[in-house]
């Protein structure tokens, strides 16, 4: 394997997403993105995978019954700061992309996907590598933007997809159907909560969700 395909499959650099995400992160959880993280890692114990980890900020809300997080995250500005970050169970940082994790088969009991499904190249690729790392009755917990209900929330979606939003946001579509791309990769979804986020204030439908291997 060349090294520039070894490269490729540990580090995904977007500079300007990896100095700007940190302030979007800090002003989400300003608006109330931090009850929505603690909601999504609540019950979670054993080994965790977190793809697409970012600066760390999930690592604080983890529960003590998790055992090691591998926090897997290409962008070397986010991993470096990641390292840094304040953790309330032992974390492991390490470079990766979500189409190739750097865990074992089946030796995850939960892997995580916050706010990163959306920006994903092949997100099927990726589905297809958590169902590899989990154990059996394993779970997905996610928490993503997804595709609106409402015609003119998923119009305004579409606009800014095809135009510059990409670009700015590191890859992410506003209007990405989450919940179809994990049905068609086999897993069941147990529970669902659908929220706007801020409320009525954004163009981004907002999901937080718990799906379990089938």
């Amino acid at each position: 394997m060349s090294a520039a395909k070894t490269s490729r499959q540990v580090n995904r650099r977007r500079p300007l997403f990896g100095r700007m995400y940190p302030k979007m992160a800090a002003g989400m959880d300003r608006g109330g993105m931090t009850e929505r993280r603690r909601e999504l890692l609540a019950g979670l114990s054993g080994e965790v995978v977190e793809v697409g980890a970012g600066h760390g900020v999930n690592f604080a809300h983890y529960p003590p019954e998790v055992r090691r997080v591998i926090a897997v995250e290409p962008e070397p500005r986010l991993r470096a700061q990641a390292a840094a970050a304040e953790t309330a169970v032992p974390v492991e940082v390490v470079p990766g992309v979500a189409e190739h994790l750097p865990a074992a088969d089946h030796s995850a009991d939960a892997v995580v996907l916050c706010m990163v499904l959306c920006s994903l190249p092949d997100v099927g690729a990726a589905l297809a590598e958590a169902r590899r790392v989990l154990k059996p009755g394993g779970q997905v917990r996610f928490l993503e933007h997804v595709r609106a209900d409402t015609p003119g929330l998923s119009r305004l979606q579409d606009v800014l997809d095809a135009t510059i939003w990409p670009h700015l946001v590191g890859g992410c579509h506003l209007g990405r159907d989450a919940e179809a791309e994990l049905r068609r990769a086999g897993f069941r979804i147990d529970h669902l909560d659908r929220f706007l986020f801020p409320p009525a204030r954004t163009p981004v439908s907002s999901r937080a969700r718990v799906v379990s291997e089938s």
